[in-house]
């Protein structure tokens, strides 16, 4: 099994816990002081993706054979020759074959196109508390750069200031604040994303949203997630609010209403409760009922004018990869999100976690598969997203080159919601008075953010490129965490694009798996992709044969 490095010396970066193969930690805590490379590149932006104290020291990789099956098994290509995408916008000279020019951005659906100024989009944000609290980082950051957030399952539900008329949304304050947020910045790129589970269709989310927000919210369909096999689940501490979601029509675990349990409460022998979702499609029995039933939801939310579909599923076998891939086809969906395991959560069962589902790699690579079977039969698929463990530059060239030319997207969960935690941090240091409506854990900097700097203006990379692009004035208005998030994507956009030159793809469309080998054979033999000293060899006899 691969293990991920704790510390990285070139970049000094080091991991508080036991970091996973996207270089995070297992365990991603809010009051983190620091210092994973996210973390890191929050503050200090492309700076981060070059070694350490130049001048002084000198670098060099420990690169070997991968072990395992991964993405860390994965290894880019660099060609001595070509610029491919770069013709149509700029001659081909070398002045203009820099990696400045490479164009990252990206755009998916059907008749209704979604741009992004790269190809990123985060994971759900739903009824997790800890979304909730960092809501105004993560959309405005969002917003600013310009990729999708997605408001994840169960906000309504869990709300206890939404008014539920007859089973049906009449009033959601929370998901109106969410969406408000976002749309204060949002300037034509990225998107809102709200996803809808059991409970959502139940409660009339879709209902609701476009009789308020008419065709401006794309509406996501959910079958699941990388990180459980079961809905979503939040947990809380106050037997009331137990109370009210049970009465909400949520299963909650164990159950606040049983008089035992209230009295092992109040004893202290049980101090919290887990809301549960339902299971999908439990009524349905065979493939077809599935798609079927599925076909139906669909045009019932066209019915209702959306005019932008998307369907997230999880790290289910190689069937339900089929059926999502080919019901999205029919059905002409404009994203499909496939989240393999590895992917990460706000509270699921660790266990679940770390032993069910189709790690992402291998379900990626077959997803591939899939979809250029529907090609061949002259199948258009939907516009793919891939997630499950994604926080680097190496990752998006990785999985978009994987899934080409299907793969216009990553999702990335965790990685996005650290400059969110760091930012309000920090905001709670410097602006004290905000510290409770930041949701910030610290009273000083601690010395990792103080070596960069003790003024907003001086710790973070992003802050003037925010300042021009909001003006002075909003500028008051933008959380600290907001500015990190700006950093931590520049250094991503930055780093891709590198990635991207030295494979002489000068525009995300021509990526390709061409431009990947594996680094061992098992990895080979799993996604197709060949071995190093396999990869290009027939091209390379006929230079030596010539």
């Amino acid at each position: 099994m691969y293990e991920a490095p704790k510390q990285n010396d070139a970049l000094g970066t080091t991991n508080r816990g036991n970091p996973c193969e996207s270089g995070l930690c297992t365990l991603c805590s809010s009051d983190c002081k620091g210092k994973c490379e996210t973390w890191l590149s929050s503050l200090l932006g492309r700076k981060l993706l070059y070694p350490r104290n130049f001048g002084d020291t000198t670098s060099g990789s420990g690169n070997a054979v991968a072990e395992g099956i991964g993405y860390h098994a994965v290894r880019i290509q660099g060609y001595a020759y070509g610029a491919r995408g770069l013709t149509d916008r700029l001659s081909t000279t070398s002045d203009d074959r820099t990696f400045p020019n490479v164009d990252i951005t990206t755009r998916f659906g059907q008749e209704v196109k979604t741009t992004c100024r790269l190809p990123i989009m985060t994971g759900a944000l739903g009824s997790t508390f800890i979304a909730a609290k960092y809501w105004n980082s993560f959309a405005v950051g969002a917003a600013l750069c310009g990729f999708p957030i997605v408001i994840g399952e169960n906000v309504v539900g869990i709300d206890r200031a939404a008014v539920l008329d007859n089973g049906r949304i009449t009033s959601a304050p929370e998901l109106d604040r969410r969406i408000a947020i976002f749309r204060r910045y949002f300037d034509g790129f990225g998107a809102i994303i709200v996803q809808m589970n059991v409970e959502d269709t139940r409660n009339g989310v879709a209902e609701y949203l476009i009789d308020k927000y008419g065709d401006q919210i794309i509406i996501e369909l959910k079958w699941g997630q990388g990180a459980k096999n079961i809905g979503g689940e939040i947990q809380v501490s106050d037997i009331d609010y137990a109370c009210f979601l049970k009465a909400r029509g949520y299963l909650v675990d164990p159950d606040p209403t049983d008089p035992a349990v209230r009295t092992a409460f109040e004893r202290g022998a049980i101090t919290s409760f887990a809301r549960h979702s339902r299971l999908g499609a439990t009524d349905l029995s065979s493939a077809g009922q599935v798609r079927d039933a599925f076909m139906g939801e669909v045009a019932r939310l066209r019915g209702l004018g959306f005019k932008r579909i998307s369907l997230k599923t999880g790290s289910y076998g190689m069937e339900a990869l089929a059926m999502a891939i080919r019901y999205a086809a029919d059905a002409k969906l404009d994203l499909l999100t496939i989240d393999g395991s590895g992917g990460g959560t706000g509270m699921s069962p660790w266990n679940m976690m770390e032993h069910w589902g189709v790690p992402s790699l291998p379900l990626h690579a077959k997803a591939y598969d899939y979809c250029r079977i529907l090609t061949e039969r002259g199948i258009a698929v939907p516009d793919i997203s891939l997630a499950g463990g994604m926080a680097r530059e190496d990752h998006l060239f990785k999985a978009l080159a994987l899934g080409a030319p299907f793969a216009k997207m990553v999702c990335m969960g965790r990685a996005p919601m650290i400059p969110g935690f760091l930012g309000s941090n920090i905001e709670g240091v410097l602006r004290p008075k905000r510290r409770a409506a930041v949701s910030g854990h610290w009273d000083h900097l601690p010395s990792s953010v103080k070596t960069i700097g003790e003024t907003p203006e001086s710790i973070f990379a992003g802050w003037e490129a925010v300042r021009q692009k909001v003006g002075d004035a909003e500028m008051e208005q933008i959380p600290f965490g907001a500015v990190a998030m700006y950093g931590y994507a520049d250094k991503l956009a930055c780093g891709l694009q590198q990635f991207m030159a030295g494979a002489r793809k000068f525009s995300i469309d021509q990526l390709a798996r061409e431009d990947l080998m594996s680094a061992n054979r098992e990895t080979a033999e799993v996604t197709g992709i060949p071995f190093m000293t396999d990869a290009q060899h027939e091209q390379a006899m006929a230079v030596l044969n010539a």
